[in-house]
C-alpha cells in the first residue's frame, strides 16, 4: 500500500497532518503500540522539519508486510552539514521558528533513534531527502 502526502512549509497550523494520517492507517494492521509509537514520532520529526526549514515538500509510505519505506524530499535551502546537523541540539532554526517551540534540534536525531534505517541526503540551495525504513 502507497500513498504520498504534500508538506507546505513555514504551514505550522498543517504541520504533523501527514504523519497522523499515516499513525491512523496503521492503526487498522493491529502494529504494537511501541512500534506505532516510533513510527509516529519519526514521521512527525520529519514531517515538522519541512515545515520549519523548506518551502515545501512531500512524504510517500510504503506500507509492507513487516516493514514501512517513507521517503521525505524537500525543496528548500537543504543541509549543508549533515553530520553536524545529526547532533543533539544543533538547529538551523529562525528564531521565529524556536518561540513556537520547535528547532531545538531534536528532530533528526529522534528520526535515527526511531527508525531502524535512515539515509539522509541533501544539496544545499536545492532541497533534501530523507528514507527511512522502520520494521514492525
Amino acid at each position: 500500500m502507497k500513498f504520498c502526502y504534500e508538506i507546505k512549509g513555514g504551514d505550522f497550523s498543517a504541520g504533523g497532518s501527514a504523519s497522523s494520517q499515516v499513525k491512523k492507517t496503521l492503526k487498522q494492521f493491529n502494529i504494537a503500540p511501541q512500534v506505532l509509537r516510533r513510527i509516529a514520532v519519526a514521521l512527525y520529526e520529519a514531517e515538522m522539519n519541512v515545515v520549519a526549514h523548506a518551502w515545501r515538500g512531500s512524504m510517500c509510505v510504503d506500507i509492507n508486510i513487516d516493514h514501512l519505506n517513507v521517503v521525505i524530499e524537500d525543496e528548500g535551502p537543504g543541509i549543508e552539514d549533515i553530520e553536524r546537523a545529526m547532533e543533539e541540539g544543533f538547529s538551523t532554526a529562525t528564531e521565529e521558528v524556536r518561540q513556537m517551540g520547535f528547532g531545538a534540534g531534536m528532530g533528526l536525531p529522534n528520526i535515527r533513534k526511531n527508525s531502524d534505517e535512515m539515509k539522509l541526503t541533501s544539496t544545499p540551495g536545492i532541497g533534501t531527502r530523507l528514507a527511512l525504513t522502520i520494521r514492525f
